[in-house]
């Protein structure tokens, strides 16, 4: 197997992870961790097992220049990113945040006509007003709150601003992982966001009832530590070295499919017309703002 068709499974691994994840990190907040505490308890578990897994590797030195650009990439990425999707989750519903996060490459796009000044043709800024619309759709005229959701529409707001910040980390860390070992980054990158999220989780951090959380649950945190965090992390920044952010940003599509089948199966969420056609609006506009042009 060549390293492209490894990069392209890593991806699809880290999509279906994230996918189950918007199940499974619900069902845990507020009940036994609220979100800026779960989150503290993802990045501290992370940089702990990323300084472990180091150990077994050389050092490598981080040149002066990359220093800012690793503190930055650790902020969009393991700091707003994480803080603004969990926050959201615990006020929305998993099938909402699977299906608005799914406006990131339209978004990328964007950035990057901003960031790098990539142009963007007619036939994209259709895809980008339809991706819109669609999220649009689900923040205006959505259900408001439902069971251990109360408030939907400020939760998939953040959920936007959480994609805006994953599509600005993707930007960033593309090329830091030319130069470093995916240990070395994810080293420095969680120590800084566990340095950033400590003021701001440790509160509710403290509040967890460590000592009498059920099996089930220490057992669904500690997924969300190992695989949401330490292996899609790994998993996607492998494949940055072979394939394009944008690339991996189409991955993303795999994650409304595989959640909702998951919450539907589970009973923890239903699938309604609304967000059928929101669904398909944001589908279609970020089919049309990825779409090549015809070379003539």
């Amino acid at each position: 197997m060549n390293k492209r068709s490894i990069a392209l499974l890593a991806a699809t691994a880290a999509s279906t992870i994230y996918a189950i994840n918007h199940t499974i990190a619900k069902g845990l907040m507020p009940i036994y961790i609220e979100p800026f505490g779960f989150i503290l308890l993802r990045v501290s578990g992370a940089a702990l097992l990323f300084w472990i897994f180091s150990l077994a590797y050389p050092t490598e030195k981080i040149d002066l220049k990359d220093w800012k650009r690793l503190v930055l990439c650790s902020l969009f990425g393991m700091v707003i990113n994480m803080l603004m999707f969990f926050k959201g989750l615990s006020l929305s519903t998993p099938i909402n945040s699977s299906v608005v996060i799914t406006i990131s490459p339209v978004l990328l796009l964007i950035l990057s006509a901003i960031l790098i000044q990539e142009r963007i043709s007619l036939i994209k800024i259709i895809g980008i007003v339809l991706g819109l619309a669609g999220v649009l759709a689900l923040i205006f005229f959505g259900e408001r709150q439902q069971f251990n959701a109360p408030n939907i529409p400020l939760g998939n707001l953040l959920f936007i601003v959480n994609a805006i910040s994953y599509s600005i980390y993707l930007i960033l860390v593309k090329s830091l992982t030319a130069k470093y070992s995916s240990i070395t980054l994810m080293k420095w990158l969680f120590l800084f966001a566990f340095l950033m999220n400590l003021p701001i989780g440790i509160h509710e951090f403290m509040e967890v009832k460590w000592t009498s959380l059920p099996y089930v649950v220490m057992l669904e945190m500690a997924f969300v530590v190992v695989f949401t965090t330490v292996l899609t992390y790994l998993f996607n920044i492998y494949a940055l070295r072979e394939l394009k952010a944008s690339t991996i940003g189409a991955f993303i599509y795999l994650q409304p499919v595989i959640a909702v089948i998951f919450a539907v199966l589970l009973g923890v969420d239903q699938f309604t017309p609304l967000r059928l056609i929101a669904a398909l609006l944001i589908f279609t506009g970020v089919y049309l703002s990825s779409k090549k042009p015809k070379q003539f």
